[in-house]
């Protein structure tokens, strides 16, 4: 079963999502997996050096006081999958180009791609680091096990830049304006932080396809 993750590197809700779809997983083991994260900006014009965090929430849900409450049921869902969300700390409001760029380059070293994901989920949301920092995101491909010094010439080149972008605006011609999206087989989306009920449905409906797909070649 093929899976595409699309989500952004500061989404809070792309984190839940993740922890309620391994929840899936884990009740739920499926055989012949294969994830794929795919790169989508929540902020495709965020300048490269970021914004200070205030200032982005002031923007985007018009002042702190409604910021605050729009991220109590984010506390409240992060509890429930093990997340103790530090928004308080966060001070910055990073791009998230490069991060996408590591997710990528560790795909290139047959790295896991998956464990890339959660760390900079790890360092963004509970240690309220910079992620669009190019030397956090050297600290973070070390602590994951690649090589750091090969990954900062990458990082401070070009290299998959263009094909980030060129991923981002293809994933948004598909439709998909908001994450995180789960792509099931290529024609089923998730979207949203959804329960592992739901994902056990889409499972369900794939291996009847499949069964009946084996069925009808049989009979032929």
């Amino acid at each position: 079963m093929q899976i595409d993750i699309v989500s952004d590197t500061i989404c809070p809700w792309c984190f839940v999502g993740k922890r309620r779809f391994e929840r899936a997983l884990e009740l739920r083991p499926q055989t012949d997996l294969s994830l794929t994260w795919r790169p989508y900006q929540l902020n495709p014009t965020m300048p490269n050096e970021g914004i200070d965090r205030k200032a982005y929430l002031s923007a985007k849900f018009g002042g702190l006081d409604r910021a605050e409450r729009s991220y109590d049921r984010l506390r409240e869902a992060g509890a429930e999958v093990g997340i103790e969300f530090r928004f308080d700390e966060i001070d910055m409001t990073p791009n998230t180009i490069n991060t996408h760029r590591l997710i990528q380059y560790a795909k290139s070293y047959n790295a896991s791609d998956a464990l890339i994901v959660e760390k900079l989920y790890v360092a963004y949301f509970l240690e309220a680091r910079n992620i669009g920092d190019i030397n956090v995101l050297q600290d973070i491909s070390i602590e994951a096990g690649l090589d750091g010094e090969a990954f900062a010439r990458y990082i401070r080149s070009d290299d998959d830049r263009a094909y980030i972008l060129e991923q981002d605006e293809a994933i948004r011609r598909q439709g998909i304006t908001g994450v995180p999206c789960f792509i099931v087989e290529g024609k089923y989306a998730v979207s949203g932080a959804q329960s592992p009920e739901i994902f056990h449905q889409i499972f369900d409906l794939v291996h009847q396809e499949e069964l009946a797909a084996s069925a009808q070649s049989a009979a032929e």
